[in-house]
Formats: C-alpha cells, structure tokens, sequence
C-alpha cells in the first residue's frame, strides 16, 4: 500500500502528450511514489479523475539518469511505454541541459536523446522475435498468426498483433481491438494494431493499446507495426507511421528501433488531499 500521510498538501504532478497519447506525470524521486492500482485507476478516469491513456512515476535509478514505471488506466502495469519515454526523457534534458539521458524501464533501459526542431528519440531495443518472450501461448509463425486476418506478432518490451488492412478507418477498432487483446494466444494480453500501407516509406496505423482502449498513438505500437510490415516485406526498415494525432518516425536500425516524434507539456496541477482520500 501506498503511504499518502507524506503528500499532505497533495502530489503535483504534469499532464503530456506526444501525439494526443496522453500521460500523467509524477516525479516520486525525493519520495515514495503514491500511486498503487487502485489510485491509478481512479486518477485515469477522464470524468472523476484526470484522464490519461498511461500513468508515469520517475523514480530515481542507479543503473540509469532515472526510473520510470508506466501504469494503464485499468490499473495494471506495463513493461514499455515509448511516447510516454520521449516525454519523460524531454523533461530530464531540459531539466539538466543534456540532450540525451538514460531511462529504466520494465523492458530494460533505453537510450533518449534530443535532436533538431526540439523533436525526442528514444531508443526502444531489439525486437523481441521468440514466441515465449513476446509472449504468446504456443510456438506458431509470428508473420502470419492462426488468426483470422493473419497478424503478426512482436514484442516491444509488450506485446502486439499487427494486422494488414485495405482502410483502417474502415475497421471497427473498438470490437476488433477488445476481442484480439484478450484472444488466447496472447496469455498477458496484447496491444492491437490496424495498419494500411501506403507506399514502402509510409504507414497508416490506428491503434486499441492493452489496458487503455483506443489511443491517438501509440510509440511502441508504431515500432512493432513498422517491424511486422518490414518482415512481411511490405515496407522499408526506416518509416513514417501516420497515427491518429500525428506522425512519428520509426528507424529499424542495427542498435535497436530508434522513435523520434514531437512532446507537448499541456499542463502543471495538484491531485488534491480529498481527491486521494477518496481514491483511497
């Protein structure tokens, strides 16, 4: 449980977007973090709460510039979060005038840095192209799943199923999206995404994140869908993923998948003493 007796005149925390995925951030790294399931829960409510698509908790870190643990709406916990990573990253460069830092993750620690136009790339690791890492229930083709539509799964430090549509805004991504994220053959779950190429250079991709729902974009979506459509041999190893709030661009390089794309800080606030009482 989470001891808020120390947060008497309640927890400030930031609200950013990178692309309309939206996130609550708090900086626990001069003291214990608040949030457990329950407040995450209570604080991701758009209407009783603040709303986010993925709660962030910096924490101070000894293998990395700083922590963070990613929490989703329903409550639960995820490994990666990559547009959530850009922002966390932005806010340590301009706080220590550095243009790339190191963040720990559940999936590992990821290399940040800060190029031209203020824009932030995050280094998000090898793909992850095991069956029982990703993970899925049983060894089968990761290109072509024995789904209907025939995905392709990958790990990004969690997992996607990435199918190749004619229009994905013609795809019903709340009914598709529920089904696939709890289909078994992905025990832990899965992101779903749509995606729809539009040349060797260009994705189109909508997408219904694992504990979120439908978000405006997805970081670690975009590097598993330009990863299964590169497999598939639909498209080149460096593109341009055209999501739901905006663009992002997703290099398969030899180090790891590089995602570069625009952080907006939206606004500062205060999650009042009552307000946590009650989420108690």
């Amino acid at each position: 449980m989470t001891n808020l007796d120390i947060y008497p005149n309640g927890v400030p925390f930031l609200k950013m977007h990178g692309l309309g995925n939206d996130f609550v951030i708090i900086d626990a790294r001069e003291s214990e973090s608040p949030v457990n399931a329950q407040i995450a829960k209570v604080i991701g409510d758009r209407h009783f709460g603040v709303g986010y698509d993925q709660l962030v908790v910096i924490t101070k870190s000894k293998k990395a510039d700083v922590e963070v643990v990613f929490w989703n709406s329903d409550g639960s916990l995820s490994d990666a979060c990559g547009n959530a990573s850009r922002c966390v990253a932005k806010l340590i460069m301009d706080e220590n005038n550095i243009e790339e830092i190191t963040l720990k993750t559940g999936s590992g620690v990821l290399v940040a840095q800060k190029g031209q136009n203020d824009l932030i790339s995050v280094n998000m690791g090898h793909p992850q192209l095991d069956w029982d890492v990703i993970p899925l229930k049983e060894k089968v083709d990761l290109i072509e799943l024995p789904i209907e539509g025939s995905p392709g799964a990958v790990g990004i430090g969690n997992p996607h199923c990435v199918f190749v549509v004619d229009d994905v805004n013609s795809v019903d991504l709340i009914s598709w999206g529920s089904k696939i994220e709890t289909h078994e053959l992905f025990p832990k779950k899965t992101n779903v995404e749509f995606i729809q190429i539009i040349d060797q250079k260009n994705i189109r991709q909508r997408t219904f994140e694992r504990g979120a729902g439908e978000t405006l974009a997805c970081g670690s979506g975009a590097c598993a869908v330009a990863v299964v459509a590169h497999l598939k041999g639909l498209t080149e190893r460096n593109v341009s993923v055209h999501l739901d709030g905006g663009e992002l661009n997703i290099n398969w390089a030899k180090d790891g998948i590089w995602m570069t794309g625009p952080t907006t800080l939206v606004f500062k606030g205060v999650l009042s003493p009552d307000f946590l009482e009650s989420a108690k």
